[in-house]
């Protein structure tokens, strides 16, 4: 029998399903950007870059993870697409070689009071569960330690129908819940301040309301003169107790007024409905105000804050009650997971062991699992969402994340980058929008677009390598290696700001002395206490203007002009000048286009499939009536205003016939803060989130207030941008006012005054004050980790 023979021995051709290795996307023109194509190599970490507004999140975001989402949708019936989110297909020339997305994005975490750590991730149903099977004495199913299930019980007679007869049976169920009856599981009762309510010297026809949307020229006014429970025209303090009681607590009751059906409710229970559903920190800024000053929220004494009733709270395993594990820090929850041994329930203890691990190891293990989910940091709800696909058997999927180092000390930056690598390694394409060159460094590939923000923006000017981007002539090459040097002189302080026995979250008794008319940062590791310091500690009546993280919500309606209130002075302006009604010049009111309604496009519905946008055929999308159009101010009519550029703007109303002072001002700050390119009509939805944050910053420099409390300023900010934004905070100073920046990024740390390191660790290994002094002193000293960072950062 003779051997075959090979011809030769080279290796076979691959395999034509292993020649998709590449995302490939060509034409893109979603928002701002350009026809961009770009090819992304897949199962490698790649990096997008450039300044703040340049089209990173519109392609990253909008395009290839908005395509993946929408395919996937696509593959589940029509049935259930109904019931999905609709997504219109990015316009794009070519979208090849997508893989399933998973993303890691920074929208916070939803700011419902019920919602806690714990529930917005698995721990707590599991944590349930395990008490439900092991807890002593037994109470119930795992619904018993659910803060969010009320104990109800019932029974009546129901009618049944069996073998051609109506038979009548009585039955009964009751539903044992986990939720404290006081505070209704909240964790906190609230008390009213009346005198907020009303002013008791005139009658509610007199306008004796100071709720928010509570005036009685609308439909409050006919319910309360066509209700018959009290006199509208007689002042409240003449009210007899029953009209006080009607006016404040009535239950919702059905009444008849001018033919019409309407339903009176007392202020009380009709405040708690419309404002308190929301936490305060997602309300409007008039309706927080009126909150805060007419709501106390006090521990609930029942439950004391755990939410939980009486009966949940008394079941315990090994001496510690469901309410005691969510109070506990995560890092030590997971420990006495870890010591439970019980075999009847070891596959519950192997996932909850697994996912306590996941949060300490990605550096919340600060945490505890009742913490408020509306009161974590955007850096700290992205963490939190990573926490799921950590240890995750899947591969060949492409996870994106926005700015994962936000919110991270230089010492934690360094375990998200392993982090990130390991997803990675496990065989996946991970996507990454990042301004931080620590990060930057550790990419196989980058894409830089640019080269400016806006319509400046939308081109790719780079892609290759980090070695590349450093020696190439963008703008994000050219400050890569950027490091801002100590001050050699620093600013003498005009005063002190005192801060005695702080103790708020895990701040142990901190005294401390903010020196005021200079620059001071905050600093230290995720978790150390620097926002409780600030946000929690600082003595009210400092006059102090306070810009948090929190995102700026605002529809496809809203824009830089009516979010700023710059388009009331317009408004005004152009009325003045051709002497007509103010609301003539809205698209949300009067002036707006019958046609489309003011939204410039006409939205049509097709069902379980993305909606169609049609630019409006009557106004051409420019959202006013025809009529409008004709008024002019400074030879412009208002939607040539509003399609100006801030920097258009500025110089339009700053001299000559169109000059509007007050409208002036605004546009300043918007240009002080890097907005100058911004148009003012451009929708709010589609600004990037470093956008957001100096759109925020320029409406809060308009308070007034000595101190400025700037909570992390640089998120979203690209190198160049936080030049920029360290010259503002010197002309704040300059100006005369006081300015404390918690902050991370190292070269607002060397720009600084004044330093103050809270720690040395997170949670209860933090809350102390580690070092207090000047820049130069905490690079000599090097005695923290903040210390040891800034001292490679500034090269010393």
């Amino acid at each position: 029998m003779s051997m075959a023979t090979r011809p030769d021995a080279q290796s076979p051709a691959p395999h034509v399903a292993d020649s998709h290795d590449l995302i490939r996307v060509h034409g893109v023109r979603v928002n701002n950007l350009k026809d961009v194509s770009v090819e992304i190599p897949k199962r490698r970490l790649t990096v997008f870059t450039g300044v703040s507004g340049s089209g990173k999140s519109s392609l990253v975001f909008g395009t290839i993870a908005a395509e993946s989402q929408r395919m996937i949708n696509e593959t589940y019936s029509t049935f259930v697409q109904g019931f999905m989110p609709t997504l219109a297909r990015p316009d794009v020339d070519v979208l090849d070689g997508l893989t399933t997305a998973i993303i890691v994005d920074q929208e916070r975490m939803g700011a419902n009071p019920r919602s806690t750590v714990g529930t917005a991730t698995d721990a707590n149903a599991m944590l349930r569960i395990l008490f439900s099977r092991l807890g002593t004495p037994h109470i119930g199913s795992s619904q018993a330690f659910s803060f969010n299930v009320a104990s109800i019980s019932g029974a009546g007679a129901v009618t049944l129908e069996r073998g051609g007869k109506t038979t009548k049976e009585r039955r009964s169920f009751s539903i044992t819940g986990g939720m404290c009856p006081r505070c209704e599981g909240r964790g906190s009762v609230t008390d009213f301040d009346l005198s907020a309510f009303y002013d008791d010297s005139k009658s509610l026809n007199e306008g004796a309301l100071t709720i928010p949307g509570f005036s009685t020229e609308g439909w409050y006014g006919r319910i309360f003169n066509g209700c018959g429970f009290l006199d509208a025209d007689k002042p409240i303090r003449e009210f007899t107790k029953k009209e006080l009681h009607d006016l404040l607590y009535k239950e919702p009751t059905k009444i008849k007024v001018d033919g019409i059906n309407l339903t009176y409710e007392g202020l009380i229970p009709r405040v708690q409905k419309s404002f308190l559903a929301k936490a305060v920190d997602a309300m409007q800024p008039h309706i927080r105000a009126f909150v805060e000053r007419a709501v106390t929220f006090t521990t609930c004494p029942e439950c004391g804050g755990t939410r939980l009733s009486e009966a949940a709270r008394s079941s315990k395993i090994k001496g510690i009650s469901i309410a005691d594990t969510c109070a506990m820090q995560i890092s030590d929850l997971a420990k006495w997971v870890h010591g439970l041994d019980e075999p009847s329930v070891a596959p519950l203890l192997a996932k909850l062991a697994h996912a306590l691990d996941s949060f300490v190891e990605i550096g919340l293990g600060y945490l505890s699992l009742d913490r408020p989910a509306g009161t974590l940091s955007g850096g700290e709800a992205q963490r939190t969402k990573m926490i799921r696909h950590l240890g995750s058997a899947l591969t060949d999927v492409t996870y994106v994340f926005d700015e994962p180092t936000i919110g991270l000390h230089p010492h934690d930056i360094q375990r998200m980058n392993g982090l990130l690598l390991r997803l990675r390694d496990q065989g996946n394409t991970v996507l990454v929008v990042e301004h931080k060159p620590e990060t930057i460094t550790i990419a196989d590939h980058v894409v830089d677009l640019g080269p400016g923000a806006g319509t400046a923006g939308g081109t790719v000017c780079f892609e290759g390598t980090v070695e590349g981007l450093r020696g190439s002539d963008t703008v994000t090459g050219r400050h890569f290696d950027d490091r801002a040097s100590l001050k050699e002189t620093v600013r003498t302080p005009t005063g002190t700001l005192e801060i005695r026995g702080a103790s708020a979250n895990n701040l142990r008794d901190v005294d401390v002395d903010i020196p005021l008319g200079v620059l001071v940062v905050l600093t230290g590791v995720a978790g150390s206490g620097k926002s409780s310091l600030v946000h929690g500690s600082i003595p009210a009546g400092a006059g102090v203007v306070s810009v948090g993280q929190g995102a700026i919500r605002g529809s496809r309606r809203s824009n830089p002009a009516t979010y700023t209130g710059l388009l009331d002075p317009i408004r005004k302006a152009f009325a003045k000048a051709n002497g007509v009604k103010p609301a003539l010049f809205s698209a949300n009111s009067e002036g707006a286009c019958p046609t489309c309604n003011g939204a410039g496009v006409i939205y049509t519905d097709l069902a379980m499939m993305a909606g169609v946008a049609t630019t409006c055929e009557e106004c051409e999308g420019k959202r006013f009536e025809a009529s409008v159009l004709e008024y002019r101010f400074g030879g412009r009519d208002i939607s040539e205003v509003l399609a100006m550029s801030v920097t258009e703007a500025r110089e339009f109303f700053g001299d000559g016939e169109s000059r509007v002072p007050a409208a002036h001002t605004i546009l300043n700050r918007l240009s002080d803060v890097g907005l100058g390119y911004l148009s003012l009509g451009q929708p709010l939805t589609t600004l990037s989130g470093g956008e957001r944050q100096r759109l925020k910053l320029a409406t809060h420099m308009a308070e007034k207030g000595g101190v400025y409390v700037l909570d992390e300023p640089t998120a979203g900010l690209h190198l160049a941008d936080v030049e920029q934004l360290l010259g503002l905070l010197d002309r704040l100073v300059d100006s005369g006012k006081s300015v404390i920046v918690v902050e991370h990024h190292q070269a607002v740390m060397a720009h600084a005054d004044w330093i103050v390191d809270l720690g040395p660790g997170a949670g209860h290994d933090g809350g102390r004050i580690v070092f207090e002094g000047t820049p130069a002193d905490l690079v000599a000293a090097r005695s923290t980790l903040t210390g040891e960072h800034l001292a490679a950062y500034v090269g010393t």
